[in-house]
């Protein structure tokens, strides 16, 4: 059990309150950036902090449910996804993605050597992001993968060192199409959107008119618009096309190139429905969300995933992120609760995000925040936004507040 693997000696999270912001209705240029926290427990889930707009041209107070691109925890939810269909036996973690994908899936210098899902879950497959990561409709995943760039040289898949690459997504998200002969927008939808009652999509595909209307923009700090204005909402195109290709999904063929659903960061989802995911994870070792083995195999994969190299992803399993582990220094203290907290961070277009939960069980905490200024120079690189920690002490502070009343 993740608590029991994690835990020592650790005090209880505080117990669930409320306080809500009310935002500038006129949507001027300087309001305050769309916020919203929630946190959760075992039992409820209660909004703490909601504030400012979703669309300053509209001047549309932002809701706690409000559908927003939450960035890289798309990440944890295709790990979710994946997981699942390990219970159904569609696949294999340890398999090579080439049986399942029907062409070879090789680093240009370790021509024997396999690609696991394991291996892309935990970002050790020596994939990188040297040769980009989206391959829009009408582009080819395996013509991705033949790229040099796309690999790293120096060793093997399942030796190479731990690196955070964005490519390795489009391709479990494709092997899982494969794999099951479903579009990876409705794997998702089935195996882990509609067994928890929630609402969410990839790149807008198959969200209702009701969320649609309620998109968060996302704004840069210079307030320039960086994603989902309308222009980015249906009916317009919202997956990536090649140029001269017809944005028709009808002919779209599952297991050819599902980068174009975003599984690295497209997922839009509000935060009272994305810590129904947090929930479930939370109980997922009381028989929950998984069959034990494979339970059993996610906690195992946390608690190997220690890298020393690293100065923010310094433990990380099959997509999902260890926050704060005591007597390690890492650059990921979020909560200095002396807690450690699992989930997954988000960072994309002038957003951060995050949902995590603490590893004794008690509860935890979904985000985000927008128009955050970018990190500046290698000075800045890893770790949390000071706008994320000041939004953590704020959360923090009004739980004590709530709970002292």
């Amino acid at each position: 059990m993740i608590r029991k693997l994690i835990a020592t000696s650790v005090a209880s999270l505080m117990t669930i309150s409320c306080a809500h912001a009310s935002a500038d209705p006129l949507g001027s240029a300087d309001v305050s950036p769309a916020t919203v926290v929630v946190t959760f427990d075992r039992d409820s889930i209660t909004p703490l902090i909601v504030e400012g707009v979703r669309n300053r041209v509209r001047g549309e107070a932002v809701e706690a449910n409000d559908p927003v691109r939450i960035a890289s925890i798309s990440k944890l939810i295709m790990a979710l996804a994946t997981l699942r269909l390990v219970d159904e036996g569609k696949v294999d973690l340890d398999a090579d993605v080439s049986d399942y994908l029907g062409w070879q899936v090789r680093s240009p210098n370790f021509p024997d050597a396999k690609v696991t899902l394991a291996q892309l879950l935990s970002h050790r497959s020596g994939l990188r992001d040297n040769a980009g990561y989206v391959i829009p409709l009408g582009e080819s995943l395996e013509a991705k993968l033949a790229e040099p760039e796309a690999w790293y040289a120096d060793s093997p898949p399942g030796e190479a060192p731990f690196e955070y690459a964005n490519l390795g997504s489009p391709v479990v998200a494709t092997v899982i199409e494969a794999a099951t002969g479903e579009r990876y927008d409705r794997i998702v939808e089935r195996t882990v959107f509609a067994p928890l009652d929630v609402k969410a999509c990839f790149n807008w595909v198959g969200c209702d008119d009701d969320m649609i209307a309620r998109a968060v923009t996302l704004y840069r700090d210079t307030g320039e618009v960086a994603r989902d204005e309308p222009s980015d909402l249906p009916p317009n195109c919202t997956v990536p096309v090649s140029e001269g290709t017809a944005c028709d999904l009808a002919s779209y063929v599952p297991g050819s190139n599902a980068s174009i659903f975003s599984p690295q960061g497209g997922g839009r989802i509000g935060m009272m429905d994305l810590v129904k995911i947090g929930q479930a994870l939370m109980l997922s070792n009381d028989g929950g969300l998984f069959e034990a083995a494979t339970f059993d195999r996610l906690a195992s994969s946390i608690m190997a995933g220690a890298n020393e190299d690293q100065e923010f992803f310094c433990t990380y399993g099959l997509g999902i992120q260890l926050l704060e582990m005591p007597d390690r220094e890492c650059l990921d203290a979020l909560f200095e609760t002396g807690i450690p907290y699992l989930g997954h961070a988000g960072e994309a277009y002038g957003l951060r995000s995050g949902l995590w939960f603490s590893g004794d069980g008690m509860g935890g905490f979904a985000y985000f925040t927008t128009a955050v200024p970018p990190r500046q120079g290698a000075e800045d690189e890893g770790g949390f936004s000071q706008r994320e920690k000041d939004l953590m002490k704020r959360a923090q502070a009004l739980l004590a507040e709530q709970n002292s009343n």
